[in-house]
């Protein structure tokens, strides 16, 4: 026969309150979540990272380097000098496979890095990793379609002592020089979306 009143909790059979029944108004506390872990840092992403960001800040450098000394300082010369400096220039980019590599590479970098960033989830990473590289691959198409062929014209015209028509001087002082500025304003906001590519990367895999 039960002998408990009704709503009054069930007692243990002593008497006393049941062990296994929480106080009237108690609540259990809150079980603590676990704490978030940080993605992995990868040795392949940490190193595509790194190398994206030093050769799109080499290619930056070299570009800004013609704009704020080079190019003012043969224009302040006389023509003849112009081409025949332009074109030694020229030669010796053109022949040093160190810079053709870095040059391309640097694209390819930002390329494989934006993939690797997304696919280990870190999206936030990958966007400005890919703004870089979009900014970049805009460098490499002025570069093919502008200053590459004016080179190349700077370069068929021959020796400059025997030269009598300068008008491909007056094409490099005016665009050449004006898509080389744009190549050196790209490179930096190249450069400025992997710095922040690599703030983000850092806070990810802290």
């Amino acid at each position: 026969m039960n002998t408990n009143p009704a709503g009054s909790p069930p007692h243990h059979p002593a008497g006393g309150p049941s062990p296994y029944t929480a106080p009237p108004g108690h609540h259990a506390p809150p079980q603590p979540s676990a704490p978030a872990t940080a993605a992995p840092r990868g040795k392949a992403a940490t190193a595509l990272l790194l190398v994206s960001t030093v050769l799109v800040g080499l290619m930056a450098g070299l570009f800004f380097a013609f704009d704020v000394s080079v190019m003012p300082g043969l224009a302040a010369g006389d023509e003849r000098t112009y081409v025949t400096a332009m074109q030694a220039f020229n030669k010796a980019i053109d022949g040093n496979g160190l810079f053709g590599m870095a040059f391309v590479i640097a694209l390819l970098a930002c390329a494989a890095s934006a993939v690797v960033e997304f696919r280990k989830g870190r999206r936030g990473v990958a966007i400005w990793v890919a703004a870089a590289a979009a900014a970049y691959l805009v460098v490499l198409m002025i570069t093919f379609s502008v200053n590459i062929p004016l080179n190349n014209e700077l370069a068929d015209a021959g020796d400059a002592a025997k030269m009598t028509d300068f008008s491909v001087v007056d094409k490099f002082k005016g665009t050449w020089v004006s898509t080389n500025i744009v190549r050196t304003l790209l490179c930096t906001v190249a450069l400025t979306a992997l710095s922040r590519a690599l703030i983000l990367y850092g806070r990810a895999t802290r």
